[in-house]
């Protein structure tokens, strides 16, 4: 049986050993890569938390090992002793000398008694401590330069390394995952210095549980995130055209759908179709010659301890927000018209705020219409109203719902809508998903393309914001996308909307927008140009108070899926064409 296990073991370290591992008295060679190990001798007097990350966090590959052997407190508090009694015979000397008082004997002297106080006290204890840093590089030259950046971090802070020289294998072997301390080379510190080093302190942001946003790119580590976890699960993402704004929201999406998540989709240039298509979603097209309407009078259920009033007055609020987008400039006594109009007009259908209006016929825009036409002074909001009633835009706001919300991802289109009904069409749409939000507890998400759109308009950024601050109690996170930066941050309701999102996306900006963005989100220099220079798909994530350098990765089945790319969707269709063919 052992002979058997030997040759298993003999057959396993074969296998993983690789071809060739020539050693040099300054470097070691494995097949075509070149190594060198170093480890840290000295240490300054004082030591600051971090102080060891630049390595950690250096975008090249290293190894570092660090080995701590506690020490045992009984031998250490008797060579202390021994010390002490060395260092106060040489001050005593030294004063019967008549010399001048030594600071660095004073020094000496009460660092060891402080330190000898604490280990008799169990409050501190004492340990080895080995640090080992395995560099690799393709040559030499590269091999060098890389050591001397590691060592400038380092020489900065006075930690001092040295190369293991002629041994070389034995750091290396140090460096492996094997918990192996070759080296045995060690440096006396007690627990305080140690704990400036260990555990690393990593630009990391990563999570037990969530969705993959992509690749750190301080330190290639994933960023794992739940934005649920949050205080609230809002997120802004800003980004010049072309920079991989949508292609990160729909690869979230995809990865979303995957945990049950019901994502709602307010899409300008139908880039959501082929998506929403692929996993079996619903696109709805919105425009004026479309088969699908939606009512703005639907009322929502009240939920769980809300009255019957207070979702009446708050669904009247919203209606006078869209009709103030559809009819322009209003007076103070034209909007306290219609807000007494739209509570006649419930009234009709026997919906008022003592009411059930659970299964009652909500009005149509019409009936509002007919309203305002009883009630004097209103001549002018007739006029402007009948446009959406009788005239070209009839068909699009005057009649009953027919969109269902049942599906786990649905896309609203809005790309055939005349730009002059946009910022309309968005807002009903927003309306629309709110009353179903609010009529049923569901984790869901909220996607808003181009959200400034909208946000030209006070009462569009009002109701965005109003949702922003109350999707966390309807277990919402709202997405809200912009590539034009100046008009969503100048608008009385940019600033707030991104204080209300626990979640920032900042990719690839332009130069016109980029000192806006730097001083709206406290941005480094160096993290300012960072977002010139990034490639598509490149750049800043937050989450709360931390943030990343973020690289979006897609495996390349979702690629497929999510693509916004021209070039590459033709070749698809056209793939496509040739398997249906034969």
């Amino acid at each position: 049986m052992a002979n058997e296990q030997e040759i298993k073991q003999q057959y396993i370290d074969d296998l993983l050993a690789p071809s060739a591992f020539d050693v040099a008295p300054d470097h070691a060679q494995i097949e075509s890569r070149f190594l060198r190990t170093i480890f840290i001798v000295t240490f300054p007097r004082y030591l600051n938390t971090n102080w060891f990350s630049p390595v950690v966090n250096l975008d090249r590959v290293l190894d570092i090992s660090i080995f701590i052997h506690p020490q045992d407190t009984a031998q250490i508090l008797k060579k202390l002793r021994d010390k002490l009694g060395r260092l106060q015979a040489q001050d005593i000397e030294e004063q019967s000398a008549g010399k001048v008082r030594n600071p660095v004997l004073e020094t000496a002297i009460n660092d060891i008694e402080e330190l000898r106080d604490k280990l008799q006290q169990g409050t501190d204890r004492f340990f080895e401590l080995g640090v080992y840093i395995t560099i690799y590089g393709s040559s030499l030259e590269d091999l060098n330069n890389l050591e001397s950046k590691v060592r400038s971090i380092l020489d900065s802070q006075l930690v001092y390394t040295k190369q293991a020289t002629f041994r070389m294998q034995e750091g290396f072997f140090s460096t492996l995952p094997l918990n192996n301390d070759k080296l045995s080379v060690h440096t006396s510190l007690n627990t305080e210095p140690i704990s400036s080093i260990f555990p690393f302190v990593s630009y990391d942001l990563t999570s037990d549980k969530g969705l993959l946003y992509g690749i750190n790119i301080h330190n290639n580590s994933l960023v794992l995130f739940d934005r649920f976890s949050l205080e609230n699960a809002n997120m802004v993402i800003f980004g010049k055209s072309g920079g991989g704004k949508s292609y990160a929201v729909k690869l979230e999406m995809l990865r979303s759908l995957l945990f049950g998540t019901q994502v709602f989709v307010i899409d300008p240039e139908n880039e959501y179709k082929f998506l929403a298509d692929t996993a079996g979603g619903t696109n709805v097209k919105i425009s004026i010659a479309s088969n699908s309407h939606i009512n703005p009078f639907d009322l929502p259920k009240p939920m769980k301890g809300e009255s019957y009033s207070d979702v009446l007055r708050s669904h009247i609020l919203n209606i006078t927000g869209l009709l103030r987008l559809m009819l322009g400039d209003i007076t103070t006594e034209e909007e306290a018209i219609l807000d007494e109009a739209i509570t006649q007009t419930y009234a009709i259908k026997d919906i008022t705020y003592n009411s059930d209006f659970t299964n009652a016929e909500p009005p149509l825009l019409s009936d509002l219409q007919s309203v305002l036409e009883g009630m004097t002074g209103t001549e002018s909001l007739v006029v402007r109203l009948k446009k959406y009633t009788e005239g070209t835009f009839s068909g699009f706001l005057n009649n009953t719902t027919n969109v269902i919300l049942d599906n786990q991802l649905v896309v609203f289109s809005i790309r055939d809508m005349e730009e002059e009904l946009r910022p309309v069409a968005m807002y009903l749409v927003l309306n629309h998903i709110w009353t179903q939000i609010r009529s049923e507890l569901r984790r869901r998400l909220m996607v808003v393309d181009e959200a400034w759109w909208v946000m030209k308009f006070q009462a569009g950024g009002e109701f965005l914001l109003n949702i922003a601050k109350r999707a966390r109690k309807y277990f919402l996170g709202l997405t809200t996308i912009s590539q034009d930066i100046p008009d969503f941050l100048n608008s009385p309701y940019g600033k707030p909307i991104i204080t209300n999102s626990s979640l920032q996306l900042l990719l690839k900006q332009s130069p016109a927008s980029i000192d806006l963005v730097q001083k709206t989100f406290n941005l480094t220099d160096s993290e300012k140009f960072f977002l010139l220079e990034s490639q598509v798909g490149h750049g800043l994530f937050f989450a709360g108070t931390n943030h990343v350098g973020l690289r979006v990765v897609a495996s390349y089945q979702e690629d497929q899926v999510i693509t916004s790319d021209p070039k590459q969707i033709l070749e698809i269709e056209e793939a496509k064409k040739e398997l249906s063919s034969s």
